[in-house]
């Protein structure tokens, strides 16, 4: 019996890049659904070894989902309560903030006057402009939907979490009926392996917000910055937003510090304190914490962001990472897809290309003993 000849590269090839537009496209235009929906799932698979400790102990399945959900809603309430508490009084230094602001707005002004010739009217100008090109740019990759967005799904992503748990069976079953029963095995494989790289990857998270939470809270208190620890934890939480939180983080932080300390000094100082921190998160914290757990290289995660804002703006970036991952365990246990998988990882062993060799010499018949 003949062996079936394989469909050349660039006929499997042009069929995977029309599956990615296609991808990409439907991602782009249902974006106000997947989103959430995807949101709900991370945080589902996050809640799921709670629900099944609280079912353990005796509790019914619908009981043990909700009271899982309400833990998890009760712990952000409160550390949204905690920030208000402290942003409450912060307001009280608002109008000292504002003073500030002005005055070193005012001798900015004369600054440049005096240093570049450069009449108070041209720099209205300037400014005006900055402002544009800023709230264009803002605009067009979505990162205003951030404020927007989340109001707008806040009610339906405890229902799409409670209803995810709850019928979790069936969708499992669902999925591995979509196969033939030869692969049953190997599709409870894929999705046991999603289900520990999600959990691992949010649990990393949340361990790295702390520990830069706590690195940003002892670095400005050594400064003797006011609301040292609320500034550390906010800085923290908008880290989780790639590249625009980290940004953000230091402006606020700067802000703040110009309410009692204008002092040029402490200014240089609380970035620096950031920017240290920075450099802990992205060469130690993330590699040691999330790295080890999801294994994607550097370049793919930096591409991988940068395509998720375009499609969907901050919430892409966020979610960019874990789908990575997850296409990553598809890509290794899917035959003819080990090639991709080995691009999303973060090395490349001698053991991955052997046994990619080994495949491709039982795809062609040639015995193992044969030199390459």
């Amino acid at each position: 019996m003949s062996s079936v000849t394989p469909p050349p590269f660039y006929h499997r090839l042009s069929h995977t890049l029309l599956a990615l537009g296609l991808i990409m496209t439907a991602f782009y235009l249902g974006q106000d659904i997947i989103v959430p929906f995807a949101m709900a799932g991370l945080l589902a698979v996050l809640l799921r070894p709670v629900e099944a400790w609280l079912v353990r102990r005796g509790l019914p399945r619908v009981v043990a989902i909700s009271l899982a959900l309400f833990l998890a809603i009760g712990a952000i309430v409160g550390l949204t309560m905690l920030i208000s508490m402290q942003i409450a009084h912060f307001a009280d230094d608002w109008p000292k903030l504002q003073k500030n602001l002005s005055d070193f707005y005012n001798d900015a002004r004369r600054w440049i006057r005096q240093e570049y010739n450069v009449s108070y009217s041209k720099q209205d100008q300037y400014l005006k402009k900055a402002q544009d090109q800023t709230m264009d740019t803002l605009q067009g990759s979505g990162t205003l939907g951030v404020i927007t967005g989340p109001l707008g799904t806040l009610l339906i992503l405890p229902i799409y979490i409670f209803l995810l748990l709850y019928y979790r069976a069936m969708l499992i079953q669902f999925i591995i009926r979509l196969f033939t029963s030869q692969h049953t095995e190997r599709v409870r494989e894929v999705l046991g392996e999603i289900r520990s790289v999600i959990q691992s990857y949010v649990v990393g998270l949340v361990t790295e917000t702390v520990c830069v939470a706590v690195l940003n809270s002892v670095g400005l208190l050594v400064l003797g910055v006011q609301y040292a620890v609320l500034m550390g934890v906010i800085a923290a939480i908008l880290n989780l937003i790639p590249y625009i939180g980290g940004l953000v983080a230091t402006g606020l932080a700067v802000a703040v510090t110009f309410v009692n300390h204008p002092e040029p000094s402490m200014l240089l100082g609380v970035v620096a304190v950031f920017l240290v921190v920075q450099f802990i998160d992205n060469n130690f914290l993330v590699p040691v914490i999330i790295g080890s757990k999801v294994r994607i290289n550097a370049l793919v995660s930096i591409v991988g962001v940068l395509v998720g804002g375009a499609l969907s703006g901050v919430s892409g970036m966020f979610l960019s990472i874990p789908i990575i991952a997850i296409l990553k365990v598809i890509f290794d246990r899917v035959e003819g897809m080990e090639p991709w998988g080995i691009l999303l990882g973060d090395q490349t062993s001698e053991e991955d290309i052997n046994k990619m060799l080994r495949l491709r010499r039982r795809k062609k018949k040639i015995p193992s003993s044969q030199p390459s």
